[in-house]
This record gives structure tokens, sequence and C-alpha cells, in this order.
């Protein structure tokens, strides 16, 4: 990026200057107020509204730092500043990439307790800095503290709040016709009064009416531990189902400390073409039972049909018979959850106190995953029927779910803050590695160029 200049010479972008110069004189004129209601400023440094305390992660977008406010806003910060794309060793301002003009119409737009809260947008030597409120933990992290020795399990009522609060932020979400794309426990945030805030926005789409089926823009959404069967096996349209899987995926992780379908990722090769993931599907297909027609009735449109056929479920391999898998039954996830509830999350015995707590979560907590992981998407539960399910209404004070941390002792550790990297101004490109947890390692969905 050019120190100050405003960019010259053949890679300027004449035409973006002259639409940033328009969108910076509604900037400057405070008569103007024909743009949305999240405040935008490029008079203003951001070093003037804020002090950044450090340095929290990296990412493919570019990097968070933490932040206090100079002009008395309580509370903290998280400023994410886009990074200029690179060309080559040269840094050339290209423009705004399409995935951070996304983030920020979306969350201009968006207003809800379990959705992260934009506070504005600053513009600046052309980067683009937005301020976010600040939330302690992460799910990724809360569910890595629960695996250090002696490992043990969240506690009931703590999922029952996240995953309360979750479908909450969900709801909302699909309710304005936004899909998130990327649920994971790396994006989801939790302050340090218990409340649950969907973030990371930056895979996200509106589905009203979409231009082009929503395939030809990314051809890959969602990491891969989380995306749901109908997009493995390559759907060209999708719908909120995606996010409810996810989810699915999620309660399962909060249940056993690990992601419930872990598999390897195979890259797209030279002429970007998508292969089928067959390590994410067979690892489905394990816990879940083949796909059948009965069960999804669309199954055999799929444009990846063919290569689902020859699988089996782990153990079916020599020509067993699997008649136990018939279209009614999750294939092994009952025997999953009743094992993964009623011992804790290790095969080692642990205290009993602990292992008959998940325990109590019983039949609604399977009734509950079996419906979020439900092969078909049209018979997936939706965010509003799962806010419904008697897992939250039975017998239990619905107001309670508003803070997941209520009436427990652990103490999280708060999100790593570093010194090493904390002056936000310079252009340098970003790391690679997120400091503090190993999540952005994780990150396997690679943003493709649109």
């Amino acid at each position: 990026m050019s120190h100050g200049s405003s960019g010259s010479g053949p890679n300027s972008g004449s035409g973006l200057r002259q639409g940033l110069k328009r969108i910076q004189s509604s900037f400057d004129d405070p008569t103007d107020r024909g743009i949305g209601y999240v405040s935008y400023q490029s008079k203003v440094r951001v070093t003037d509204k804020y002090r950044v305390i450090g340095f929290i992660s990296s990412g493919t977008y570019g990097r968070v730092y933490k932040a206090v406010s100079r002009q008395g806003l309580p509370g903290e910060f998280a400023i994410k500043k886009f990074k200029p794309d690179k060309e080559g060793e040269q840094i050339t301002y290209t423009g705004i990439s399409q995935s951070a003009i996304r983030e920020m119409a979306l969350c201009s737009e968006l207003s809800h307790s379990n959705v992260i809260r934009l506070v504005e947008i600053i513009l600046e030597d052309k980067a683009i800095f937005m301020v976010f409120e600040y939330a302690e933990h992460d799910l990724l992290q809360i569910i890595h503290h629960h695996t250090q020795q002696p490992r043990h399990p969240i506690p009931p009522a703590t999922i029952k709040s996240i995953m309360f609060q979750l479908l909450n932020g969900c709801q909302y979400l699909h309710t304005n016709w936004v899909l998130h794309r990327d649920l994971k426990p790396a994006n989801i945030m939790v302050t340090s009064s218990g409340q649950v805030k969907i973030g990371d926005l930056g895979l996200a789409r509106l589905f009203y009416k979409p231009l082009h089926s929503l395939y030809t823009g990314d051809k890959v959404v969602v990491t891969i531990w989380y995306r749901a069967p109908e997009l493995l096996l390559g759907a060209r349209h999708y719908t909120p189902a995606i996010d409810m899987w996810a989810i699915g995926c999620i309660f399962a992780e909060l249940l056993s400390l690990r992601p419930i379908f872990k598999g390897e990722e195979a890259k797209m090769d030279s002429k970007k073409t998508v292969p089928f993931q067959r390590n994410q599907m067979q690892k489905i297909i394990d816990i879940m039972g083949m796909p059948t027609k009965e069960r999804w009735p669309l199954l055999a449109n799929m444009p990846e049909y063919q290569h689902l056929m020859p699988m089996q479920p782990a153990g079916h391999h020599h020509g067993h018979s699997h008649h136990h898998l018939s279209p009614s039954t999750h294939g092994n996830l009952e025997k999953w959850y009743y094992t993964t509830i009623s011992q804790g999350q290790t095969s080692a015995p642990i205290q009993s106190t602990n292992a008959s707590q998940l325990a109590s979560l019983g039949t609604d907590g399977y009734r509950l995953l079996a419906g979020l992981l439900e092969y078909d998407p049209e018979k997936r539960l939706t965010a509003e029927k799962a806010l419904e399910h008697p897992f939250f209404t039975a017998n239990d004070n619905i107001p309670l779910y508003n803070n997941c941390f209520e009436g427990i002792k652990t103490e999280y550790p708060h999100r790593r803050v570093s010194q090493e990297d904390n002056d936000i101004r310079t252009s340098s490109a970003p790391g690679t590695k997120r400091s503090g947890l190993q999540d952005d390692s994780l990150r396997q969905a690679k943003r493709l160029k649109e």
C-alpha cells in the first residue's frame, strides 16, 4: 500500500478513485445523510479515536486488534483492519474485496443481541477499519479449555444456553434473508457476561432473490468439518439449512469436545475444479448411515450422487448386511450420542457427577441433534422450529438462557492479546498465523477469487 499518496500510476484504478471520491464527499458533507445509519468517517484517524491495546489475530481478510475508546465510549472494541490486495511483491491498491464490502453492508444493517455489533467503519489511507464490540471468548476457546486435563464436560445448562442463543441469532439472520455460510466454533463469540454472539460475516450472503445461483459466486463455503451434505454433493442452490447443519455439528462438539465429522479436505486442482470431498462424506456416513432416497427424496438429483453410490458406512465394507440402517434410523448417531453423554467425553471413567450431568440432556438432546443433522435439507430443523424444541421448553426457565455462564464456577481464560504487533497503522502485509489459539490454521475454506 503506498504511504499516504492518493495512488498514481497504471494500477491506481481511476474509476474506483472517482467512486471513492464521491463517497468521500458525501462523508465530508454533514448535511448529506444518504449513507446508512452506521457512521462512516474519513477525516478521523483510527488512532485518534481508539487506543490499541494489542493484536488479537490475523486471518484471510487482515488483522484484528483490541482497543479502547479515547472518546469515553464504554467497553472494549475489536478493530478489524482489512488488508489490501497483493499483486506480486508490490502491494498495489486494487480496491475493496467483495468479502469486505459484503461484511460492511450486512453488518451495517443488522442489529440483534446474538449477532456481533458493528460500531462504526473508518476509512483511512485506503485501509478499512471495522470497529466491533469486543467479546472476551469464542466457542473454540471454551471447548479447548474443557479438553485440558482433567478433561471435564461443559455443564448442560451452559450447553443449553449457548445453543439457545446461537439459534436465536441464526433465526434473526435467516428471518432477514442472510445466510451465514461459515458457522463454526471459532466464529461464535461469547462475552464475559455470557452473551453468545455470531461473528465473522465475511462469507455471509443474502439469499432473497439472488442474481445468480449462490454456487456461481463462491464455489466453496463453510469450513469442511461443518459443511452440510448437500454442499458436499454439489448442490447448486442451497438454503438456510446449511447453517442448521453447522449448528448441529457445533452442538455435537459442545457435547464431545471434538469435531463430530473431522474429515481431511481434498484440495482443488490447477483447473479450479472442486473435488468431491470423499473423506468428509465418509466421516458423516460412518455416524449417520448412508443417505437413502427414502430419507432424502431429491438425493439422486445431486450433481455428485454418482460418487456417493459406491460408499458404505465403516464396518460394512465387506458385504455385511446393513439392514439396521433402515431409512427411519439415524445410523450410529443415537449410539454416538448416548455413549458421549453417559461417559462424559472420555473412554476412561471420570467422576460420576460429571458423567451424569450430561446424561440429564436425555432424549430431548438426542432428538434436537438428530433434527439438526437431518440429511434432507427440507426436513432439517429450521432455527425457529429448533427454538421451540422440548430440549429448551420442557421444564426450563427460558430467561435463564441469556447468560451461558450463569451458575458455573469455571473461569475461562480471556482471549490472548499480544504486544508483538500492535501497530494498527503500519501497512505491512498480515502474518499468516493467529497468535493465541490455533484456529486460523483450521480456516480451510480458502476464499476463492470470485
